[in-house]
């Protein structure tokens, strides 16, 4: 299948896939389950702001597949510039919804990263697809993963610098947790910088860091340009972890709830409808990759989508945890636990001075009722827990029990 379709016929098929699926849940679109009557949403257009990354990739087809309109609303995606400029806007309400990082509407929640103020993460956008790259100059000097990069920073002492995108976000607890890993203190041991994702690849060229966290396509890019190697995957940290949400404010939640599940709704189905196959998945890179979005190459996106990874070394891979925006379901449910897990880890390097009410913080921030409300609607299965029990690159087991006791567990914290 050639890629290089037009945009016009991009639209042309999506037009087709969601004519398939209208038919496919009929009932709510034809019935006009949430676009007239009593469920018509309150606010028909909704300012979405994302960051230049492949996981905008569900809200930005859930507006040019029009699935948004089946709904009765209008996504209006609002490319921004870094995650302070999502948080600011979120908070004063200039962008009503955002695909943001889970870490970042927790930390706001809490009033540890901005202005204090109620935040609700609605669902998951994605599983997986982040990953650590370390400079091309590392590598040569034989920092290719984490004992390597150890053993180097023992052996050649000067001041190390990694960066993450967001101080209390998904990038800055996944390369803090695999530095401590390997033994490396991310603070003592290092400098940590906060960078925007689509900035990384060019600081890293003028020889800014020795290595950053970020999501694609921004990894493969640094590969591509001859720059970084990729030292680990993020799925290989921690398989099938959350990472992006749709995120919002508690007041918008409660003063839009038809709105909030409409928008739910169409972008659960972009969701589905990214993941149903090879040719979606292509359709889906070469539209993100438009100067709109992502701006970049679309085969800096195209392969690692589908799991074909090479770590700039000459090693190449297919990975079956590769990202994902649906796997039947399974990415999109608020798992409690989930949001707990940033909470330890923000306690952990001392963002949080005092542990908070893990499970309670948790219940105030994931919509779990509204999430499965919109589920129900669609058919999508929802586990029967609210907790989920994950494995780490570490060995160490997380599954939402005893935070307190987990969060001061490790050896190597603030």
């Amino acid at each position: 299948m050639k890629t290089n379709m037009t945009r016009r016929s991009i639209i042309k098929a999506g037009a087709g896939a969601a004519a398939a699926a209208a038919g496919a849940f009929g009932s709510l679109a034809t019935g006009g389950a949430w676009a007239a009557g009593s469920d018509k949403p309150e606010k028909e257009e909704v300012r979405i702001g994302f960051i230049p990354l492949t996981d905008c990739a569900s809200v930005v087809m859930a507006s040019v597949l029009g699935f948004d309109k089946k709904y009765g609303v209008k996504i209006i995606p609002t490319k921004e510039a870094s995650w302070a400029g999502v948080r600011d806007k979120l908070v004063n309400g200039e962008l009503d919804m955002a695909h943001v990082l889970y870490g970042l509407i927790y930390g706001v929640h809490l009033g540890v990263s901005g202005p204090k103020k109620d935040m609700a993460v609605l669902m998951n956008l994605n599983h997986n697809g982040q990953a650590i790259t370390l400079s091309k100059k590392l590598a040569d000097k034989g920092a290719v993963d984490g004992p390597s990069l150890a053993k180097l920073m023992q052996t050649e002492k000067r001041e190390y610098t990694f960066a993450q995108t967001f101080p209390t976000g998904t990038h800055a607890m996944w390369i803090y947790y695999w530095m401590a890993s390997a033994g490396i203190n991310p603070f003592k041991d290092a400098k940590a910088i906060t960078v925007p994702p689509p900035q990384m690849v060019a600081n890293m060229r003028v020889g800014n860091m020795d290595g950053f966290c970020v999501g694609e396509p921004w990894g493969h890019r640094a590969i591509m340009d001859g720059i970084g190697v990729t030292a680990v995957t993020t799925q290989d940290i921690w398989k099938d972890h959350p990472e992006k949400t749709l995120g919002t404010t508690a007041d918008f939640v409660r003063k839009n709830p038809n709105t909030c599940r409409a928008v739910m709704m169409a972008v659960l189905e972009a969701s589905r409808w990214i993941d149903a196959g090879l040719q979606n998945k292509l359709k889906m890179a070469e539209t993100v990759a438009d100067k709109s979005y992502v701006n970049t190459g679309v085969d800096a996106i195209n392969q690692r989508i589908l799991g074909r990874y090479q770590n700039g070394m000459g090693k190449t891979w297919d990975d079956p945890n590769h990202m994902k925006f649906f796997n039947d379901g399974s990415v999109n449910f608020p798992y409690l636990s989930d949001g707990m897990w940033f909470l330890t880890q923000h306690k952990r390097w001392g963002l949080l001075k005092e542990h908070p009410d893990y499970l309670a913080v948790a219940k105030q921030v994931n919509q779990i009722d509204l999430y499965k409300d919109v589920a129900s609607a669609m058919k999508i299965s929802v586990p029967r827990e609210t907790m989920r029990s994950s494995k780490f690159i570490d060995g160490v087991v997380w599954d939402g029990k005893e935070p307190a006791k987990y969060a001061d567990s490790f050896k190597i914290k603030a």
